[in-house]
């Protein structure tokens, strides 16, 4: 299986094979609807579903142009890119439907990234965006990170394996991603 999808991997990169793009995401698709439901309970979309997040992450990666796929590591971390991006733009929809809004309450990344029931409010998840925004500039590996934990909901065993790097290195590099958004999410703290 893991040969299969390096080669649709392969087709489907450089805008190439439109068939073998699609048919990556129907060999990874319940991967993907676990990265999609744990990104959806931290972030208390009530718009979306797993379905239509994995459907729109597809839609999304089918119509960019520059799509290099360099193994299943980058595929995951552009396809946990493009539901951030989704997600972030539900949340400023919900936000700019809002008249007055929550006050700011302080994000506990280690509990977002265990993937808590309950709901993330648009405003905080927007204050994330735009703090791992100005991570991904700075720190592009620690933003990388973020993303996969966060808003791919992975551990660090399994990006350990996904990156090939070793679990020891990606504590340490959580411990200053988590630092950093907390300055940059809070500068008045």
């Amino acid at each position: 299986m893991a040969g299969d999808v390096t080669a649709l991997i392969e087709a489907a990169s450089g805008g190439g094979d439109a068939c073998a793009l699609q048919a990556l995401f129907e060999r990874v698709y319940d991967e993907l609807k676990v990265l999609a439901r744990r990104q959806l309970a931290s972030s208390g979309s009530s718009t979306l579903n797993t379905t239509a997040l994995v459907h729109e992450a597809y839609v999304k990666l089918a119509g960019s142009r520059e799509r290099e796929l360099h193994g299943r590591a980058h595929f995951f971390a552009l396809t946990a890119k493009a539901m951030r991006q989704i997600v972030i733009d539900h949340a400023r929809a919900r936000a700019t439907e809002k008249r007055g809004g929550h006050p700011a309450n302080i994000l506990e990344l280690d509990a977002a990234a265990d993937v808590i029931a309950g709901e993330m409010p648009a405003d905080e998840l927007l204050r994330l965006d735009r703090a791992l925004t100005l991570l991904e500039s700075e720190e592009p590996r620690l933003a990388k990170l973020v993303e996969l934990r966060f808003f791919g909901g992975l551990g660090i065993a399994e990006i350990s394996l996904l990156q090939a790097i070793s679990p020891r290195t990606l504590n340490r590099d959580w411990r200053r991603a988590k630092a950093h958004l907390y300055v940059h999410m809070h500068p008045d703290v």
